[in-house]
């Protein structure tokens, strides 16, 4: 169990240091989709180091005149 902890810690923090390299925490996030892209990215962790690039797209329904 400590193991698979540790291992998930790790992923983690390798995730973080991707975003970190990608630029995604030098501004305010400004909509959900940046949000979710710099999400992704981090529990993707490793992943972002053999090419993984996740993107997400989302839109807020908007209010009707």
């Amino acid at each position: 169990m400590r193991i698979g902890a540790v291992v998930i810690i790790i992923w983690l923090i390798i995730g973080v240091l991707a975003a970190g390299q990608r630029g995604y925490f030098a501004n305010d996030a400004d909509n959900c989709a940046e949000v979710s892209t710099t999400a992704v990215t981090i529990v993707a962790g490793p992943l972002n180091y053999v090419g993984l690039n996740p993107k997400v797209n989302c839109e807020a329904p908007q209010p009707s005149e």
